[in-house]
């Protein structure tokens, strides 16, 4: 695996609506190989958890991006999704993975879309996967892409950020990829009790990744990593 800088979230967001260079030249490689060096790489970085693994190694996420070298995509390294905006890392993509214990049925709230691939990863482990985003153009992009790449089953709406999904909710885990100063008030009703939620918190330059448990209505900190993130927008555009 070639050696890149992680912008542990330098995020998401905004995906090119054009065709991906990759589907159009891998012919029928798959990028197993890559794929398993990637996940070996992760292991070591100490993702564990053997759902998120698994599925780190069967999403393709040389898909997932419209104009980038296939193999590139394997690297640890955040990639371009144009407009002068980037996508999470694979290292960052396990670890709020991780955070939450997926398992197979439960019910995930994504707060914000990027190119996909964040998505992909989650409706690997479960079907009932719910996405979020202020953009709509971004939304139409990464749902369309998440269809013909065969994750039909996640549904995907455009609205703010700071009000979640309530027509679905409670929600088993909420994972949201962008920075609040706050929890939004919101997002906490609408995960379930003993439900995990993850989440940027702070402003600046750098941030704290939390993993939140609810707990008698209330949140509980389990964990908090330092990273970078874009901030969250909560006005639909």
């Amino acid at each position: 695996m070639r050696p890149c800088k992680l912008f542990l979230f330098a995020l998401l967001l905004v995906a090119a609506a054009s065709g991906n260079t990759c589907l159009a030249s891998a012919g029928a490689l798959d990028y197993a190989a890559e794929r398993a060096a990637m996940v070996g790489h992760l292991h070591r970085q100490g993702i564990q958890n053997p759902r998120v693994l698994a599925a780190m190694g069967r999403v393709p996420r040389h898909l997932f991006f419209a104009q980038t070298d296939c193999t590139q995509a394997y690297d640890d390294c955040a990639l371009s999704i144009g407009s002068g905006r980037v996508a999470a890392a694979p290292y960052a993509v396990a670890l709020m993975t991780q955070m939450i214990d997926p398992r197979p049925g439960m019910r995930v709230l994504q707060v914000g879309i990027g190119s996909g691939y964040q998505s992909a990863v989650l409706a690997d482990i479960t079907p009932h996967v719910f996405v979020i985003d202020v953009r709509p153009a971004l939304t139409r992009a990464a749902s369309d892409r998440l269809r013909a790449r065969g994750y039909s089953s996640v549904r995907c709406n455009t609205g703010s950020a700071c009000q979640g999904w309530p027509e679905h909710a409670p929600y088993d885990a909420i994972v949201v990829t962008c920075a609040a100063e706050r929890v939004p008030v919101a997002l906490i009703e609408q995960l379930r009790e003993g439900g995990r939620l993850v989440i940027p918190i702070g402003r600046g330059p750098e941030q704290t990744l939390n993993c939140l448990r609810k707990s008698g209505g209330r949140l509980r900190a389990e964990a908090g990593v330092h990273l970078h993130v874009s901030a969250m927008d909560c006005t639909p555009q």
